[in-house]
């Protein structure tokens, strides 16, 4: 079997497009959006899924046992000595709405 190939028979597309429907209705959006935050290969984010692995992720999804993880975090270097408020008032002159993050967002 070759690098990034399946193990086994397709997924059949009303099993994709089931997939891609439960996605939606637990916010996570597509399939490449959900990627990190549901542990998905390069191939599963393209679509691309055995009949098992997607009866797998429907089951999953279904019983509500998806531990979504948070997307990562990308900091630029070049930002890190700017201070938070000059950030927050750049991006509100681009008419970004900020808002403060409460204690419990910043334990982590």
């Amino acid at each position: 079997m070759a690098f990034g190939q399946a193990s086994g028979p397709p997924a059949s597309n009303k099993q994709v497009d089931e997939l891609i429907s439960l996605l939606e209705a637990a916010g996570l959006g597509t399939l490449r959006e959900a990627r990190y935050r549901l542990g998905l290969t390069q191939r599963q984010a393209g679509g691309k899924f055995t009949r098992d692995e997607a009866s797998e992720l429907i089951d999953r999804l279904n019983a509500g046992d998806v531990e979504v993880e948070a997307p990562p975090v990308r900091r630029d270097p070049a930002l890190a000595s700017v201070a938070s408020e000059i950030l927050a008032l750049e991006l509100e002159q681009r008419g970004w709405a900020c808002i403060s993050p409460t204690p419990e967002d910043m334990s982590g």
